[in-house]
């Protein structure tokens, strides 16, 4: 029988995850009224959702030729343009091989061209965030070598860890990447210091280039708060605190004028080294740092060292320290977990300070049998279509939870094709290396059909019926918060409507499936699965 559309209970977006752990429906009366509409405020577009994380080799070196590294590759570069922003892991060494002497184009350590990468995805609007994560060997040797790695502290040895002037080196490389790719163009390049010297006969060679405004955000480090890397590796809140400080500012200027990013560019952005733990705590003790060591502005704000917040979150952590996940040993669906709640406790957070973002960086599914990160096949559909699922609708819950932006991990498998490292990251690509898989389709197919819309409310829970809208015109989003391929006959309520434009996603397509459909007096009926559906009314 098909169930009255918008059959709606007045209770709380935590209610709403609660139910779905619950796997039980509400009983519900019939009426028409907005249910959620926490996040509407924000104005968060749905692309912000579909980011990536990749390296830069993914964008110049041929699979076919690996010695090929000089160029973008065309056909690597059409993957990429499925999503809509990317996260680049780049190694310090990359940018400072030898103390002191910095280079970008090409990079004396792998001899990558940052500058082409970097140009390349503004020309086709690509939003670029660069993580730059770990240490050069020049640090990680003053440690005694049993605990030297390139994903130490970055500050030497002995150096005081709450202190901000032991991770000079790094403020000053950060200066140094803000002044090359942030809008700054009057920066005082006596200030600047880049390697010219070829590295030998015929090498091109690394000029001083200024305000080329290619980067609007720079990440400080990768998962700060590594426990399981050693004391060597891992920073409580006030050390990583300290830490940002010099990074964002030279500690207010302190460290010296080549020191920090917002001292080259006050526009650029620095964001938080997404977190391994997605505990909210850890950010309000650096918030205490701040307020301790940096003071109030001027309106009486805490004056802190980030922008935006971020946290690494898989809805398979099965984390102890959060009991309510689910323990499966395998993925679960986004919404079977309090991933929601959990998001929540940092946007409720965020709101408490002064502009102030909220994102995660690194979620997703591998595909991997042993990977305890697995999709699963669910009827006829195979795990790379359940990651696709997966994945949109890790996109659809963030946008309802009002999060800023999303990055997914991560564009290419990190095993080789045909190889099987055993972890549970191997095979997380949502491309393989010559196609995309179903879950980059569906973000192409979404960020061209509804990129621009915002979320802005929904009216029924299960199935789920989000809202999204962009001036006057509106779109539907419908999908079943299951694992198990549970479909349910909908009425959907459209006053006034006559048609409706229903489209369905296309797992080995870039074009998403469209047909339009007859509206009967306000209602359209329609079968909704765990694959989202989305109507849009045809005025």
């Amino acid at each position: 029988m098909i169930k009255n559309a918008q059959n709606l209970l007045p209770i709380s977006i935590i209610c709403l995850v609660t139910l779905f752990i619950c796997s039980c429906k509400p009983d519900v009366k019939q009426n028409e009224e907005i249910i959620i509409q926490k996040r509407k405020d924000k104005h968060i577009p749905f692309k912000n959702m579909l980011g990536i994380n990749a390296f830069e080799w993914d964008f110049l070196q041929d699979p076919e030729a690996p010695n090929d590294i000089d160029k973008i590759h065309p056909n690597q570069m059409a993957l990429i343009k499925s999503f809509t922003q990317v996260r680049h892991y780049l190694d310090w060494e990359k940018l400072e091989n030898t103390e002191g002497s910095y280079t970008y184009n090409p990079t004396n350590r792998g001899g990558w061209n940052l500058d082409l990468i970097y140009e390349e995805c503004k020309k086709d609007s690509i939003l670029v965030v660069t993580c730059i994560k770990n240490v050069p060997d020049w640090l990680y040797n003053t440690y005694p070598t049993s605990q030297r790695g390139n994903e130490n502290i970055p500050a030497p040895y002995k150096h005081h860890r709450e202190k901000p002037a032991s991770y000079i080196a790094q403020a000053k490389m950060a200066f140094q990447f803000a002044a090359r790719y942030g809008n700054n163009k009057k920066i005082n390049k006596a200030l600047l210091s880049v390697n010219s010297k070829p590295r030998w006969t015929g090498d091109s060679t690394n000029k001083i280039r200024v305000g080329l405004d290619l980067i609007k955000y720079v990440e400080c480090n990768n998962e700060p708060d590594k426990w399981w890397k050693g004391v060597q590796s891992k920073q409580t809140p006030r050390e990583y605190a300290a830490n940002l400080s010099a990074f964002y500012d030279g500690d207010k200027g302190r460290l010296g004028k080549n020191t920090g990013i917002k001292n080259a560019d006050s526009t650029m952005k620095v964001v938080i080294g997404g977190l391994a733990k997605a505990d909210i705590n850890y950010i309000k003790e650096m918030v205490a740092w701040c307020k301790e060591n940096r003071g109030l502005n001027a309106d009486g704000s805490i004056n802190l060292c980030f922008d935006v917040i971020n946290y690494h979150l898989y809805s398979n952590d099965n984390t102890g320290w959060f009991a309510k996940f689910v323990n499966k040993d395998r993925g679960v669906a986004p919404e079977l977990t309090v991933m929601g709640d959990i998001a929540d406790t940092f946007v409720d957070y965020a709101s408490t300070l002064k502009n102030i973002e909220v994102w995660s960086t690194e979620l997703g599914y591998d595909l991997k049998e042993q990977s305890v990160q697995r999709a699963i096949a669910i009827g006829s559909k195979s795990v790379e279509v359940t990651q696709g699922d997966w994945a949109i609708r890790s996109a659809l819950l963030y946008a309802r939870h009002g999060v800023d932006r999303l990055f997914f991990y991560q564009l290419f498998d990190t095993d080789a094709p045909g190889a099987n490292s055993g972890g549970p990251f191997g095979a997380s690509g949502l491309v393989a290396r010559t196609k995309r898989r179903p879950a980059a389709n569906y973000f192409l197919q979404l960020n061209k059909l509804m990129g621009d819309y915002i979320y802005d409310s929904t009216t029924n829970l299960d199935p789920i019926v989000d809202v999204y809208k962009n001036g006057n015109k509106t779109m539907y989003v419908l999908v079943i918060p299951d694992e198990k391929g549970r479909t349910e006959d909908f009425e959907l309520i459209l006053k006034g409507a006559k048609k409706a434009e229903v489209y369905t996603l296309n797992p080995f397509s870039s074009k998403i499936n469209k047909k339009t459909a007859t509206v009967k007096e306000g209602i359209l009926e329609t079968t909704v699965t765990e694959t989202p559906k989305i109507i849009e009314v045809i005025n």
